[in-house]
């Protein structure tokens, strides 16, 4: 399987400087000098699509666009909860080449933490669940099933870990550990307000929000009160990549959902269709041209029922 940097495109002005499972990420050259800025990152989101850590040989047509924009709509929605790492999406900020699915951004300091929100039990944390009975050392009630509502929305973070690696669940006193307290608590506050107003929208458009991944960075650039730099949402935000989002009208505890998420490719790798055992150690198959299309469909889907907006 080819790693992501081998499909990095060529962006005359930019200098590439990282490749992430979904992202590309180039930084401005300064034509004056010649250097790479330090001050922003050009954010490129792809149409690859990872599950279970793995990046698939198979694309999904529109989906960086999708997740762009999807994203920068939700942001709007944020921006009196938390500010974030947005400069610009426009030209001339943004190239041509990739218009639409690209962001120039503030380059941050990153919190080195996967910032996982849960208001119903589901995928990994119902796992763990079931051998502990709690999720990421928080004790839950006996008795909740795939899908059940928990009784409030709990911070279960994990470890950010490399390409080909499988990020690790923490406790709340490992992140403290890492960050200190403060950084830990306004992380974990943050996220539950992301996620809370996530459900609150999208309540509206008939849709549960069972999880979701946040990232955040600091600026120094933006100091908080106390001088410190400020912490900003970066990345993406509240999309079917790093949530899940189930019909609310067809909502049943104890069983899988349906969903708008690519939770519908990890159905498909993980059913006897596939062929494919996760315990293998192989990469997973591509996918056939039914489940690609299916796939997109579900991410547009998730778009335009969200935003209220048509898709293309």
């Amino acid at each position: 399987m080819s790693s992501p940097a081998e499909h990095a495109a060529d962006l005359p002005g930019y200098a590439h400087v990282y490749s992430g499972k979904v992202r590309e990420l180039y930084a401005p050259i300064d034509p004056a000098t010649g250097l790479a800025s330090q001050d922003a990152l050009l954010l490129v989101a792809t149409d690859r699509i990872s599950a279970f850590d793995y990046i698939l040989d198979s694309e999904i047509p529109d989906k960086g666009t999708v997740l762009t924009q999807l994203s920068l709509w939700w942001f709007e929605q944020l921006v009196d909860i938390i500010p974030n790492h947005v400069i610009s999406a426009e030209s001339p900020q943004v190239p041509e080449a990739v218009a639409g699915r690209a962001v120039l951004v503030k380059r941050l300091d990153m919190v080195p933490i996967e910032c996982i929100g849960r208001a119903y039990l589901t995928g990994s944390g119902l796992a763990e669940y079931r051998e502990t009975s709690s999720v990421c050392g928080v004790g839950l009630p006996a008795g909740l099933v795939d899908g059940s509502l928990l009784p409030a929305p709990i911070f279960t973070p994990t470890s950010k870990a490399p390409i080909g690696q499988h990020d690790q669940p923490m406790t709340f006193a490992e992140v403290t550990a890492m960050v200190g307290v403060p950084m830990a608590s306004s992380v974990r506050d943050l996220t539950i307000a992301i996620l809370a107003r996530g459900n609150e929208i999208a309540a509206g458009r008939g849709i549960l929000l069972a999880d979701t991944k946040v990232e955040f960075g600091l600026d120094p650039a933006r100091p908080d009160a106390d001088g410190n730099p400020s912490i900003v949402l970066a990345d993406e935000v509240l999309t079917p990549d790093s949530s899940r989002f189930w019909p609310a009208a067809s909502w049943s505890p104890g069983r899988a959902q349906d969903s708008y998420d690519k939770q519908f490719v990890r159905d498909w790798l993980t059913s006897p269709a596939s062929g494919w055992a996760r315990s293998s150690g192989e990469a997973p198959p591509a996918l056939p041209a039914d489940i690609v299309e299916a796939t997109r469909a579900k991410y547009v889907e998730a778009f335009e029922s969200l935003t209220g907006r048509s898709f293309g």
